[in-house]
Order: structure tokens, then sequence, then C-alpha cells
């Protein structure tokens, strides 16, 4: 696999663009919390985005993750998302929301948790607080990306 980098990106078109044709939230991407990158390829190519929210001193919420989709199934999701959980604390708990991949996550190291079980910090987030589906699964990383 070619090697992948992160690269810090502003809220921009192409972002929107990209999460939109997702079908991905976009509704809330302004904000100081957030980290946004592009997903690029040695040579310079976006192969797709990441983001993170910061929730309090202790917790992250992983989001806005897209791989644009000439470069779907190549494995390159899996890898944008070690990369994103890289440039959260070391320290910090990582959540997501996720309407229907949560099997994918659970591959990565992502368990399912129940909404009492998350901080309220993370269920504050507008995300959670009213952007996503109140079905939507919330995961918490119980174990390192290997």
């Amino acid at each position: 696999m070619r090697q992948l980098r992160l690269e810090p990106v502003p809220v921009s078109d192409n972002l929107r663009a990209a999460l939109t044709a997702a079908g991905l939230l976009v509704d809330d991407l302004d904000g100081s919390d957030r980290d946004y990158f592009v997903c690029v390829d040695a040579e310079g190519r976006a192969i797709g985005y990441s983001g993170i929210e910061a929730c309090g001193d202790d917790s992250v919420l992983l989001r806005s993750l897209v791989i644009l989709p000439a470069h779907r199934s190549r494995g390159h999701g899996r890898h944008l998302v070690e990369l994103t959980i890289e440039k959260a604390p070391p320290s910090a708990d990582v959540y997501l929301a996720t309407a229907n991949t949560a099997s994918f996550f659970e591959h990565i190291g992502f368990a399912s948790v129940e909404r009492d079980e998350v901080p309220s910090a993370i269920l504050a987030t507008r995300q959670l607080s009213g952007l996503c589906p109140a079905s939507a699964t919330i995961m918490k990383l119980s174990k390192p990306p290997t």
C-alpha cells in the first residue's frame, strides 16, 4: 500500500463536497474544537478526509471520515482511521457515532457502548445531541488498532 499521511485542512468546499457525497453530516463542521485532515498519498493526491472534535480533556469524537470513491476498497479507510486516532491526545478516549458502519469500526478495535456509558461532553456534541439519528451506534475505541 502506498504511504499515506494526514495534513491539516480547513473547512472547505472540497471537504463539504466529499462528506455530502458520502451522506455524512456537514451542518456542524465549524468550531474551534474541531480539526480536519486531508489524507494524501505519496504523490500528494487526496485520498479522503477525517476529523476529530475535542470533548473536554479526556475524550474526542472521531468524525467526518470519508475515502473518496476512486480510492475505496483498498484498505485506505482503516489506515485513515489509524492516522486520525494518532492525532488525538494519547490519554484521550476515542468515540464515534455511526449509522451503518459499526462492523467496519469493530474490526479496527471499537466496541459499541450504551449512551449511559458515554461521557456527557461527547453526548453534548451537536452530532450526538441532535444531528445523528437516535438509532446511531455509539462506539468507543477499546483497544489500539493493530
